[in-house]
């Protein structure tokens, strides 16, 4: 059961420190998210969508991150809304998650896959923005719609306030190609959250705030 038309809202609570918990609810999605950013790579996801389950399965792994997402759309129509949307929440739960005081700030990860190579540069900026070089060898894998992960990270972008670079170099197989690429998203974003230990209470920006 959706909410009534034109209805929206949106729950943004920090939990402790490092971890969020997002609820989203509009006329096309049911999205709830639990985000850790220090965790232990778990993953708990309910969205319908088994193929996308396995790429955040990727993030949460590589990232050393707990998820937990319960998700639900009108995959009726297609899977657009739903995908989309979880990009988004999971953005607002990492934006409410992040302390930047001390981190890192940037990441980035090389990682390739059989003939698949993929590159992930990230920055923690305040800044939404996406590039994204990445010409799939076919539009599917099994049923689901490749097009649709460049919505999945310009949700993301736009809400966790982070630049976002993909590149995919190389790949033969669709498969292998959006693989590398979220196993390199989530050791970027494991990276450029990292606590600097020379870094303490330094906000990691000559403008002393991101």
């Amino acid at each position: 059961m959706f909410p009534p038309l034109g209805f929206f809202m949106t729950e943004i609570s920090s939990v402790d420190s490092r971890s969020s918990r997002v609820e989203r609810n509009t006329k096309e999605t049911q999205i709830e998210i639990f985000l850790n950013l220090d965790g232990s790579g778990k993953l708990d996801s309910q969205t319908s969508l088994p193929f996308l389950d396995h790429m955040l399965d990727q993030i949460a792994r590589h990232g050393l991150m707990d998820i937990t997402i319960k998700a639900k759309g009108d995959l009726e129509i297609d899977a657009h809304h739903t995908v989309e949307d979880i990009g988004i929440t999971l953005g607002q739960a990492f934006n409410s998650a992040l302390d930047k005081t001390g981190i890192r700030r940037y990441g980035h990860a090389y990682v390739p896959l059989d003939e698949a190579l993929s590159r992930v540069v990230l920055d923690c900026s305040g800044r939404p923005g996406l590039e994204y070089k990445v010409d799939f060898v076919k539009g599917t894998v099994g049923d689901f719609d490749v097009d649709l992960f460049h919505e999945f990270f310009q949700g993301f972008v736009n809400h966790a306030l982070v630049t976002l670079h993909i590149d995919n170099i190389r790949g033969k197989n669709a498969h292998h190609q959006i693989e590398t690429i979220f196993k390199a998203f989530g050791r970027a974003l494991r990276m450029a959250v990292e606590l600097d230990p020379r870094a303490k209470n330094v906000v990691p920006s000559t403008k002393g705030s991101l």
